[in-house]
């Protein structure tokens, strides 16, 4: 496979919530692929179960070989690495890395979804996502990452984290 540019999502509320962003993108650069560049960290509330910490979210570009499914197992290795337990849908965890987009590629398996289902509906998400490119074109719903943002209903508060 040529090598393709994944962007891909990290949010921690756990513990040292910036060292496991920093150790994440570590792994992956081991692991996934040559990271291309990175979003500032943003601080939100929780989204879909909101009684638990803030989070710290952060959006990368990788360039890989790998394709879409290698890609998850390597990034749930990671997670693991990382102290990720998975308890209960969208609980607290140590990192969260999830697999936004791939280029102009649609899959729906048992395993992943691409683009991510849930990524025009999550200011969280489409915040980071617009600083690194805001006139991607989302495949599905042929609007740009900035269109998303705009039109998204979450007003969830994102704010820059820490002295950027």
């Amino acid at each position: 496979m040529n090598q393709a540019f994944i962007y891909l999502s990290l949010g921690s509320n756990q513990g040292d919530r910036a060292m496991y962003l920093t150790e994440a993108i570590k792994l992956i650069q081991q692991e996934v692929g040559l990271l291309i560049c990175q979003s500032k960290i943003y601080e939100t509330a929780a989204w879909g179960k909101t009684d638990q910490a803030p989070f710290l979210n952060q959006v990368i570009v990788i360039a890989s070989r790998f394709d879409a499914e290698a890609t998850l197992l390597k990034v749930l290795a990671i997670e693991k690495t990382l102290g990720r337990e998975r308890k209960e849908k969208w609980g607290p965890r140590s990192i969260d890395i999830d697999l936004l987009l791939m280029g102009d590629k649609c899959l729906s398996s048992d395993r992943l979804d691409l683009p991510h289902p849930f990524l025009h509906q999550r200011s969280f998400v489409l915040t980071p996502l617009k600083e690194l490119a805001p006139h991607a074109i989302h495949p599905i719903h042929q609007k740009t990452i900035e269109e998303l943002g705009e039109n998204c209903t979450d007003k969830t508060e994102v704010k820059i984290w820490g002295n950027l």
